[in-house]
Parts: C-alpha cells; structure tokens; sequence
C-alpha cells in the first residue's frame, strides 16, 4: 500500500524550490518528519547551532495544539476545525487529535505551499463518520478561505479556528489582526480562537537566531510580543489560564513543571 505521507503528487513536487530553505520544511525537520531536502537540514542546524531551544519550541507548539483540540473536544463539544496554515503533516495532525476523540468531526486545513500541497493527500485520509478535506489559499485572502470552507463546514455551529505560527509571516502587524477578526468575525456565537506564534522580548538568543534566518534569504516570520499576541483574542473570551507560554498552557496533570519557552498562546471563545 503506498504511504501518503511520503508520496507527493508528482505535477506538484515540480513547482517545489529545493534551492531555498523553507520554513514548513525547516518545522517538518525539527518535529522529525521527513518531508524537506538538505537545504532546509541546513538552515535548521544553522538555526540550531545559535539557538538550540528551537528544537523544544518547536515540539512545545505542537503538544500546545494537541491539549488546545483536545480541550475543544472533550469539555466544550467543538466538532468542527479551521486551520489555516497547517503546514506539513507530520505526527498529531489537527484531524488525527479531534477525530480520534470524536470521529465524526469535520476538518479543514488551508495552505497555499506546493510542498504541503504535493503531500495534501495525507491531510485528506478521515474518519468514515467526519470528513476532512483541503483548500488551496492563501492567509491573506479571509474571503475565499471562508466561501471555500463553507463546502465541508456548517458555519451556523460553533466553528474552531486554528492560527499556529502562522501570523509571524506577515510583516504588517495590523494586517495580521485584521485578518483574525474577519476570519472569526464570520463565524458564530461559541466558536473559538487558537493562536500561537514566537514571542519576542523572552528570550535574546531566540531572537538573535530568528533575525539571522530572516536575513538569509527564507520567508521571514516576524516575532510578536506577548501583548500583541493577547490583541489577537481582543473581544473574544479567554479561557484559562489566558495567553501563557505554550508549555504553561494546561499542561497534562502530573508533568513536571514545564520551563517557559519563547512561544505563547492562548484560546478564546466568541461571545
């Protein structure tokens, strides 16, 4: 049986630059998926090299993620998810988690790479009972991500909306806010709002490493201070304990203290 996870479709991996070193695959690297080229294993050890908490930030966001859906699951009912970003897939998926806890929720994941689209198919395997399907857009386009996911989301029920490192990318702050609210502003009474991103102000070295990997010719992803990764939730209601390093944000009953990383977060309900 052929694995999707590992095999693009062809017509795509053509439109894939294996030149430049790219930040989903540079991620992928990190969260020891398979899915990048020595160029990208490259900057990641650079990056690593200055900064090796990456490694952990990383990892952190991802188990951020996974307590965020399965919070959503278990003690709120959200059975429906929005990721915009989603980047590439690698283990813990924002389907896997809501649709092993309740296999009929419905998912969509929005990107706009060739390398997460050569491996979309991977995003598309759902549960018999939910569905789970892929749009090809872009962050700064709210209104097609909205009409297309309307195809396989009921926007009359309370709808979660993903943003997982995604907001660094744009450089213009208040696009980036703006952006948000059109995407929740869309969404009913009980929907919620799941934002992390790098936060700049707490750690140097972090902040060193990233400036040096937005010089270098990458995609730039800009580094957000706490304060205005609590913007994003303004109007909304935070859930405890609020916009939190990732590793502080409900952590599993009975691990250790988690030490704090330079990634926060935080999730919201809409009124």
């Amino acid at each position: 049986m052929t694995d999707p996870m590992t095999t693009p479709d062809p017509a795509m991996s053509q439109k894939i630059d294996t030149s430049v070193p790219h930040s989903a695959r540079i991620w992928n690297y990190w969260l020891g998926g398979k899915d990048n080229y020595p160029v990208d294993e490259a900057a990641g050890d650079a990056y690593t090299a200055v900064f090796p908490g990456i490694v952990t930030i990383a990892r952190s966001s991802r188990a951020f993620l996974r307590r965020n859906i399965t919070y959503l699951v278990r003690e709120v009912g959200v059975r429906q998810f929005l990721d915009v970003g989603t980047g590439l897939p690698t283990a813990e998926n924002t389907h896997e988690v809501a649709q092993r806890l309740a296999p009929e929720a419905r998912i969509v994941y929005v990107d706009n790479d060739p390398m997460v689209l050569a491996h979309a198919r991977a995003l598309l395997y759902s549960s018999p009972e939910g569905a789970t399907s892929y749009i090809d857009a872009n962050l700064t386009d709210p209104e097609r991500i909205l009409q297309a996911a309307a195809s396989t989301l009921d926007f009359g029920r309370p709808v979660a909306l993903i943003l997982s490192n995604i907001l660094g990318h744009l450089a213009d702050y208040d696009q980036a806010r703006s952006i948000a609210r059109r995407l929740m502003d869309a969404l009913p009474s009980g929907s919620h709002l799941s934002v992390n991103d790098g936060s700049r102000g707490i750690d140097p070295v972090f902040e060193q490493a990233q400036d040096a990997y937005n010089s270098s010719g990458a995609v730039p992803y800009n580094l957000r201070t706490v304060d205005e990764i609590t913007a994003y939730f303004d109007g909304l209601e935070l859930i405890d304990p609020g916009v939190v390093s990732v590793t502080r944000w409900r952590p599993e009953p009975g691990s250790p203290a988690p030490q704090v990383v330079a990634e926060h977060g935080g999730l919201a309900r809409k009124p």
